[in-house]
């Protein structure tokens, strides 16, 4: 559930939590368009949660990630392949991210401006 998370997160997708009060509440991910589903049944399961994000990494893609194992993935009809190579690319996106917020802060830049 973790990685769901991490994509949903990503995708700047809302989390939520329902439940009954009888069972433990379930982690939910709230859409428009795509409406509502509890995190397990979304991303490593569905096209229509995967290919959205797929499209994401593929606009945010540049020299510095290779996407090429979601591409093969794609071409092999792999949901699970293409679930993994979009889980590898945010981790490498989201580490980038810091390393350019630190350099930022150690060289006094301010993209706030």
């Amino acid at each position: 559930m973790n990685d769901n998370k991490l994509i949903a997160e990503f995708m700047g997708h809302k989390l939520g939590l329902d439940g009954d009060g009888m069972e433990e509440p379930q982690c939910r991910i709230f859409e428009k368009g795509l409406g509502t589903k509890r995190i397990e049944d979304t991303y490593s399961k569905s096209w229509d949660w995967l290919i959205p994000v797929v499209a994401k990494c593929t606009e945010l893609n540049d020299d510095e990630f290779d996407n090429q194992g979601i591409a093969w993935a794609l071409l092999s009809d792999s949901i699970i392949d293409a679930y993994d190579h979009v889980i590898e690319f945010i981790k490498e996106h989201n580490n980038q991210d810091t390393e350019d917020e630190a350099c930022d802060m150690l060289y006094g830049v301010d993209n706030n401006q």
